[in-house]
């Protein structure tokens, strides 16, 4: 039993790669922004962060939505609060579910009394474009709930033609951007997503705990419907809306809307801390370049599969719709569940790489190369790492080879 009196040592985390699907590795220049002193959410100078957020991630989606927002907490709560505040008791939602997201966009739907249609699709692979717009077409959802990438099976759902298709039927179209955004292409404006949420620790290479959130018009004039703001706070000359209200007063967009805005309504104390990481975030992210980011993260991945290959491994899911941040991989079947070979990887060489969920539990691991993680001095390492470890638990891998072919990558690339 722990004595009440004990402080326990000053933290000391060993140092790691992390390889896996999400979280990983900081930008230094996050590190270093989450240090400076935090300020209250009223401060004039705060206040012009928030503004200069706001500016920054419409850069980031893509967008000119005015609505462009961080929910505090993690990605989680980002779809949380979007969901919660745009599906209204026994509306109607449909959502593709092909991995684990999938499921949590229909499990909140429900949570919040949606009547929830799911179109699955088989672990690996994505739901054609036209079976979507015919589903749609037939069930006339309110809203239409997807994931753009899935880091359970690795998958990249297509997006462009879904917009238009929502549009057509009159459904509302919420995407989850948290593993894909900054890494894959993602066009807010261009596909006709009417509202997104995404998360730091992916690409954009911060700490969890913040959700980026961009809305439209189609959705502000939904939230207006729905507003109704808690007493204690609620000036003279704002009245509620007329719809029903948001169940939940933390994800209650209607009310984070009146928080970011000119009016600076009081909702909740901002994430300071948080909030320069996500600052930072944008800005290294906007100063590579969008285009160069996501151009960068498909050589890592190609350099990565090539030397996966070259190893003799098999790689998971429909090579058309692979993320560009994140590799499934068949575990070789002399190596069971693949846990004895993570477990390697994080205490012999520090590189945490991840397992998967559901069918897909015990059969393949997840690598991810994803923000400040994706550089070539890491490929090369993990690859090197994994060989190692692969031949100590039964895997007849040829010497060099993953190095090897993921060097040749890089240096045609050159």
């Amino acid at each position: 039993m722990t004595s009440s009196k004990e402080t326990f040592e000053e933290l000391d985390p060993s140092p790691r790669l992390l390889m896996g699907p999400g979280p990983v590795d900081l930008y230094p220049r996050v590190l270093r922004a989450m240090s400076v002193p935090i300020q209250g959410q009223f401060d004039p100078e705060f206040r012009r962060y928030m503004t200069q957020v706001m500016a920054l991630y419409r850069q980031v989606f893509r967008t000119e939505n005015e609505w462009t927002l961080m929910v505090d907490g993690t990605a989680r709560a980002g779809i949380e609060a979007c969901l919660s505040s745009i599906v209204e008791p026994g509306d109607k939602v449909l959502v593709p579910v092909f991995g684990r997201f999938g499921h949590l966009l229909a499990e909140i739907a429900r949570r919040v009394k949606g009547e929830v249609i799911t179109l699955d699709v088989e672990w690996g692979r994505v739901m054609e474009p036209g079976r979507l717009a015919d589903a749609i077409g037939k069930h006339r959802p309110r809203v239409v709930a997807m994931c753009q990438g899935d880091t359970s099976t690795t998958m990249l759902h297509p997006l462009a033609e879904a917009g238009e298709a929502c549009r057509q039927h009159g459904a509302l179209l919420f995407v989850d951007s948290t593993a894909s955004l900054a890494g894959n292409p993602f066009e807010t404006d261009a596909w006709k997503v009417d509202i997104v949420s995404s998360g730091l620790q992916k690409c954009l290479s911060g700490p969890p705990g913040i959700s980026p959130v961009t809305f439209n018009e189609r959705v502000a004039e939904v939230l207006r419907r729905r507003r109704h703001v808690e007493q204690g706070i609620r000036p003279p000359d704002l009245e509620d809306g007329n719809g029903p209200i948001i169940q939940s007063n933390y994800f209650d967009l209607a009310m984070i809307m009146e928080y970011w805005s000119p009016r600076a309504l009081n909702h909740h104390t901002e994430a300071a801390s948080m909030l320069y990481a996500a600052r930072e975030c944008a800005r290294v992210v906007l100063e590579e370049g969008i285009d160069a980011g996501i151009a960068r993260h498909r050589l890592a991945s190609g350099a990565l599969r090539a030397g996966f290959e070259a190893m003799g491994l098999e790689l998971f899911g429909d090579a058309r719709h692979r993320m560009a941040n994140v590799t499934g991989v068949v575990i070789p079947a002399v190596c069971g569940n693949g846990d004895k070979v993570r477990g390697e990887m994080l205490t012999d060489f520090g590189i945490e790489i991840g397992t998967s969920f559901g069918p897909l539990a015990g059969r393949i691991w997840r690598i991810g190369t994803m923000g400040h993680v994706c550089r070539r001095q890491n490929v090369l390492r993990c690859l090197a790492s994994l060989e190692a470890v692969l031949r100590r638990n039964g895997v007849t891998v040829p010497a060099g080879a993953g190095v090897d072919a993921a060097a040749k990558v890089y240096d045609a690339a050159a």
